[in-house]
């Protein structure tokens, strides 16, 4: 090779290794707030223990139910938001392809045709004489950008990013349903509790309405007492329906979230109206870690790093872009006397918007609003995590507080309605006291047993607002939903489960520094 050869190669060879190598606009940073390094707060003190088991990721073991480690189980494999949370990271790993398709030639354009062509001519007597033929043609174009600026690899920065971000999008999608799932469960069940108490109350107050008809009757009472008596326990009595329609509703939220229609969950009829007391959650690390680790969270921060990219991605248009074009032409007809030919044609081509009125300039302002918008939506998204972590460990430790106290008060209410009856019977007092106490028990552990609901709702919630739950056995996308997805399109091995794409050091830069 000669001198002039190789001088004539080092720009196209400089051009090739500057392409993809310069990238513009600002490389993504990790979003920390200051606050958030050693966040912690009494009250998620008093209310969480270190220890390794049950694991965060799948805390509602801590209630060791095999019913509701039952309705999660089934939840994962039938709820149709987590399905779709699933089929939105096919999309983003599509989205990706499309994005990394920026590395090769752009435009990629093969033709072919042929013509019929009929004529009229003259012999060179002045003669017509008729003559046609067929022209064939064939082609094939291609153009290819050079990554020069990092249009491309930004473009595809963010996609990842996204991808990325679908996932955790899914995993916060697992935090709210098996929260959702819990909740709904024990609300189930206090219904159920809130119900028993309602019918022992009722049948109670019956027995007493039924001695002053008979009192009445026999003249040893006044109307006054038969009216009292049937007024409280027909007040009872109206709960009873009010219950059990929250137990139907519950139970129908259940099989919803679950991904059944709307009717009976034959499960449900163990531990009925059993509500665990649970008095601290079960954490594998400090809250401030675990707040950041939320997939929420970290579905936010990926979305500061797609937008940060598209900011390189609007510095681009900025700039000159340089394309290597290439063409190959073939030809040939029927005529006689005439032949074929194929030209070969190949060279690069510079565009550059200069005269653009500021549209290219403002779109890359219009990014980098965005941009900002995102980060303080961040900033704002953690804040407000911490207060929904701190809610919920204050009520819990209240809840816990109020537990003692309402089994105290229950317990007295219960021993104040045996005395009333006793002085009742020996005449030392008048019916309204045994009313009263009746009303007092009944009230009392109806706030009990409420109370002991809330201190489990308020668990769930602590769990919930530090971002456990987050684990599933079931993949990422159902069977029913592959195989429809397979007959319909060409998927290639997209349909499989997703793994870690090759451009991901960037998220993975967001998840390590966690």
């Amino acid at each position: 090779m000669s001198l002039r050869t190789c001088s004539n190669r080092l720009p196209l060879i400089g051009v090739l290794c500057l392409s993809g190598c310069v990238q513009l606009g600002p490389d993504f940073e990790p979003q920390r707030e200051a606050w958030t390094q050693n966040w912690n707060t009494p009250a998620l003190q008093q209310a969480s223990r270190a220890a390794m088991q049950p694991d965060a990721r799948q805390w509602w073991r801590i209630f060791d139910d095999p019913v509701l480690e039952y309705l999660i189980a089934q939840a994962d494999a039938g709820n149709g938001g987590l399905r779709i949370a699933g089929l939105r990271i096919m999309e983003a790993r599509a989205q990706l392809g499309i994005a990394r398709s920026g590395r090769y030639p752009q435009v990629q354009v093969a033709g072919a045709d042929a013509l019929y062509m009929r004529r009229s001519s003259r012999s060179a007597e002045g003669n017509p004489r008729p003559g046609s033929f067929w022209q064939y043609s064939a082609g094939f174009d291609i153009g290819w950008e050079l990554d020069f600026w990092g249009r491309f690899s930004r473009a595809i920065e963010s996609a990842d990013a996204a991808y990325f971000e679908a996932q955790a999008n899914r995993e916060d999608v697992l935090v709210l349903l098996h929260a959702q799932v819990a909740d709904t469960y024990f609300t189930l069940r206090t219904a159920e509790a809130r119900l028993r108490i309602a019918r022992a109350n009722a049948a109670i107050q019956k027995r007493s309405y039924e001695i002053t008809q008979r009192l009445y009757a026999s003249g040893e009472s006044d109307e006054l007492d038969l009216q009292q008596a049937k007024t409280q326990y027909l007040a009872t009595l109206s709960s009873i329906p009010e219950f059990e329609s929250q137990i139907m509703r519950a139970g129908n939220a259940l099989a919803v979230l679950i991904g059944r229609a709307p009717g009976p969950i034959p499960q449900l009829a163990e531990k009925e109206a059993v509500i665990p007391l649970v008095d601290r959650a079960v954490l594998q690390d400090v809250p401030a870690n675990l707040l950041l680790r939320r997939p929420d969270i970290r579905a936010a921060e990926l979305r500061i790093a797609a937008q940060s990219a598209q900011i390189g991605v609007a510095e681009a248009d900025l700039y000159p872009s340089l394309t290597l074009l290439g063409s190959i032409a073939w030809t040939a007809t029927s005529l006689a006397g005439t032949s074929g030919g194929m030209a070969l044609l190949a060279g690069p081509s510079l565009s550059w918007n200069v005269f653009d009125h500021g549209r290219l300039k403002n779109n890359v302002r219009v990014q980098d609003a965005r941009l900002q918008q995102l980060i303080v939506a961040y900033q704002e998204e953690v804040r407000q995590a911490a207060r929904e972590a701190d809610d919920a460990a204050s009520g819990l430790i209240k809840a816990l507080e109020r537990d003692g106290i309402l089994r105290q008060s229950a317990q007295a209410a219960e021993r104040s309605l045996t005395l009333a009856n006793a002085l009742y019977r020996e005449g030392y007092s008048d019916f309204q006291r045994v009313l009263d106490a009746q009303r007092s028990l009944a009230a009392q552990q109806d706030a009990y047993v409420a109370n002991r609901g809330g201190a489990v709702g308020d668990l769930i919630a602590l769990y919930k607002a530090l971002g456990g739950g987050w684990h599933s056995e079931e993949p990422v996308l159902d069977p029913a939903s592959r195989e429809q997805m397979r007959r319909r399109t060409d998927w290639g091995d997209l349909l499989s489960e997703p793994g870690s794409p090759a451009a991901a050091p960037l998220a993975q830069k967001v998840q390590s520094d966690e």
